[in-house]
């Protein structure tokens, strides 16, 4: 083993079916055609004028290649706060900091499959503020693009297109509680 490039493998927490711990997994080992239930996130970063960050999946990436999606999502580590994770994930795959984060659909859970690979996940979803533009790690993000609230939400409503399965069912859920978080973002 080459020790300068190897790195611990992400670990997800893993869930039963009331959505407590049970448990830790290798990221790597948990998606697959059979893919446990596990805590994830989503996030909608709006920059001060109210566009929407859309981003493009990596096409390297092994679950939902080339799909475009929401802002970003992520794991929260064993024992890591959510709203820490968020902040970590733009970070660290998009080089930008949130302001304002909110937790929006708290309990948002969902099943998707493509590629024999499936999504079984408990996935708080959350908006925020971000600030300045984006500077995406190519390994994670192909591309980007600001875009309205309606458009990004006719996107998701839709029949066809290439936007990931859970911003298609997130969207909607997210729309009907506008009003609240679109004050509080400003």
């Amino acid at each position: 083993m080459n020790v300068a490039t190897s790195s611990p493998a992400e670990q997800v927490v893993l869930l039963d079916e009331g959505g407590r711990p049970i448990g830790v997994a290798d990221k790597a080992a948990v998606h697959g055609a059979n893919t446990p239930l596990h805590l994830a996130f989503s996030c909608y970063g709006f920059d001060e004028t109210g566009r929407l960050l859309v981003t493009r999946r990596a096409w390297n990436k092994r679950t939902f290649p080339g799909v475009r999606t929401n802002t970003c999502c992520g794991h929260p580590a064993p024992g890591e706060v959510a709203e820490d994770a968020v902040r970590r994930r733009l970070a660290d795959e998009l080089g930008m900091r949130a302001v304002d984060l909110q937790l929006v659909l708290p309990d948002f859970a969902y099943r998707a499959s493509a590629g024999g690979v499936e999504e079984n996940e408990l996935c708080p979803v959350y908006v925020c503020t971000l600030v300045g533009e984006p500077t995406p790690r190519p390994e994670e993000v192909d591309s980007w693009e600001w875009c309205s609230w309606e458009s990004f939400l006719a996107e998701a409503r839709a029949d066809g297109g290439d936007l990931s399965p859970w911003a298609r069912l997130q969207a909607p859920l997210l729309d009907e509680r506008h009003d609240t978080w679109r004050r509080a973002l400003g």
